[in-house]
């Protein structure tokens, strides 16, 4: 179990960023109550822990990052979260974005290829873990036991659209997804129809770590 607790210190420090969120386009107020809600402190080292509330990205192990909460905030609005929605996430990392679908209502379904970070983060989500269930797997490949999905969040940067990925989306479910090279990529906002047509939508650049696996890097 996590022994650092939420205190005081940080609460004037999550204020601003959640201010800094709404003066960005962040309009869904259930993803700022959310992100308002979950302390992000506690899904990084202490080493970064003063800088948690900072919207950039920061370093976890393995050589991966925790998004920066702009980014959380705009993949997380950008899905329209219902409570109940099923979601797959395809990198868990340390858990936050994890925490903020569960805290949104979601149950979320949420896949780690690298172990150590699916270790630190069944650590990390224990006060959300009623509401997320972890898989230690490739992520382009999905979670097809447990598939269909009414929304797809991707963590990573892919080359391509993941076809595995969009078999698994319900039809009338939205995913979104960074598609570009390792350097730079476009978000991605796909809309399945109820007769399983796809539409495709590019909102702005972005930079993720690389989505490694069978249908990805």
């Amino acid at each position: 179990m996590n022994i650092r607790h939420d205190s005081y210190k940080h609460q004037g420090q999550r204020a601003q960023l959640i201010n800094l969120l709404a003066s960005n386009k962040i309009t869904d107020k259930n993803v700022l109550l959310a992100m308002a809600s979950v302390p992000r402190h506690l899904f990084l080292s202490k080493d970064f822990e003063n800088r948690a509330y900072d919207d950039v990205a920061l370093p976890i192990d393995e050589e991966q990052t925790i998004s920066q909460p702009y980014t959380v905030a705009f993949q997380s609005q950008a899905l329209e979260i219902k409570p109940g929605d099923k979601v797959l996430e395809i990198g868990t990392g340390s858990g936050y974005q994890a925490a903020i679908l569960a805290q949104m209502g979601a149950e979320v379904y949420s896949i780690e290829r690298i172990e150590k970070l699916y270790k630190m983060a069944k650590i990390n989500l224990q006060p959300y873990l009623k509401n997320i269930n972890l898989f230690l797997s490739d992520g382009t490949m999905g979670w097809p036991d447990n598939a269909p999905f009414d929304k797809i969040i991707v963590t990573a940067a892919a080359p391509k659209l993941p076809e595995i990925l969009l078999e698994q989306l319900k039809p009338g479910g939205i995913a979104i997804i960074p598609i570009g090279s390792m350097k730079i990529q476009k978000m991605v906002l796909i809309k399945k129809s109820v007769d399983n047509k796809i539409s495709q939508k590019e909102l702005g650049d972005f930079r993720f770590v690389p989505l490694i696996g069978k249908d990805g890097w």
